[in-house]
């Protein structure tokens, strides 16, 4: 068996390669019963983006094609599998796709053509989760600002007027929309804190809300409660824009609001005359409808805004997570057991090597 290890600048090859041999043992030692080729695709050095019908891929078509030859499985974060490379590696038979979501993968091409494909849910929650917080205590106490203010040689010392001075996380109501691996996590953290922590989320059931001791409630009543609100919802046709005009028009006085879960969550266009107003006290930002932001986009101007560049899950422990659940869900196939992380389950059977 041939497997083709196609990681990036970070979830390296070589991580890959050490998860999948620490998985598969001698079979994957030298000289044993499987092959393992790498490939270094350009991302993040090179922005991700479409690949004929797939989105956020790394690479092109023909350079997976090329790799691909005699692979039975790939394991990868970013590589293009389109339905032209589908087509022309028949002997592939699973994708093993590192990322919280098979994005890069056109999923009906591949139950077409008989290859399984898993993710890694969960491989960056922690990292989120700590990125999210980090954002909510920068915006909240104007962390970047004193610290750009003081570089260019002013002392902020204005930040200590009542009208000017930040706000504390203990004693605080915090509301998550969403409560996935990342919003448990933030709420977890912020309860350490000391913030009462509101939770929106359809799925969430109540008696495991109460046991971890957040408070379920509908979106309008957290959105009018919550000096803080943080997104961790996913992105769907349902919640595309799920935070719009006005639902921040419930907003609290002030409010702060963090998004680092996926840009189309939220409305971008009545965010600067809400905090030039004040109705929203500050914003911190890690994803944005258009990535990157244009030059000339309007928050780059506004004030209490704090920019981060899609960063919430880059930590070399997500890499090494990614590479350890992607390698284990290729153990299972190779021994012919159930994924735990399907994302076409139907196909898994007929797809054994």
């Amino acid at each position: 068996m041939r497997i083709l290890a196609a990681g990036d600048h970070f979830v390296l090859p070589g991580l890959f390669c050490t998860a999948l041999r620490e998985e598969l043992g001698v079979a994957a030692a030298p000289g044993g019963s499987v092959e393992i080729g790498e490939l270094t695709l350009p991302w993040p050095h090179e922005p991700f983006g479409p690949v004929a019908d797939v989105r956020e891929a790394s690479g092109t078509q023909e350079q997976i094609i090329e790799a691909l030859r005699g692979a039975t499985v790939c394991v990868t974060q970013m590589a293009p599998f389109t339905d032209r490379v589908f087509d022309a590696c028949p002997d592939l038979r699973m994708v093993a796709v590192s990322r919280g979501g098979p994005v890069n993968v056109d999923l009906g091409a591949a139950t077409r053509h008989g290859v399984c494909v898993s993710f890694a849910p969960g491989r960056n929650a922690p990292a989120a989760a700590e990125f999210a917080v980090g954002l909510m205590l920068t915006a909240m106490r104007r962390i970047t600002t004193a610290d750009a203010e003081l570089k260019r040689g002013t002392w902020r010392g204005d930040f200590y007027a009542y009208d000017e001075a930040g706000i504390e996380l203990d004693g605080a109501t915090v509301g998550l929309v969403g409560y996935g691996a990342i919003g448990r996590i933030v709420a977890r953290v912020l309860r350490a804190f000391g913030a009462h922590v509101l939770v929106a989320d359809p799925y969430t059931d109540p008696v495991a809300a109460r046991t971890d001791s957040v408070e379920l409630v509908e979106l309008d009543q957290l959105l009018r409660r919550s000096s803080v609100v943080s997104l961790h919802a996913r992105l769907t046709p349902e919640t595309q824009h799920l935070i719009d005009a006005e639902k921040l028009a419930l907003l609290p006085e002030g409010a702060v609001l963090v998004n680092s879960a996926r840009g189309g969550l939220l409305d971008y266009a009545p965010l600067p005359a809400l905090l030039r107003s004040g109705s929203i006290g500050a914003l911190a930002l890690d994803v944005y409808d258009v990535e990157p932001p244009p030059a000339e986009w309007q928050l780059h101007s506004v004030p209490n805004v704090v920019t981060a560049p899609h960063l919430a899950g880059a930590t070399r422990q997500t890499a090494h997570r990614a590479a350890a659940i992607t390698a284990a869900e290729v153990g299972r196939f190779v021994r012919g057991e159930k994924l735990a992380h399907p994302a076409n389950p139907e196909v898994q059977e007929a797809a054994r090597p």
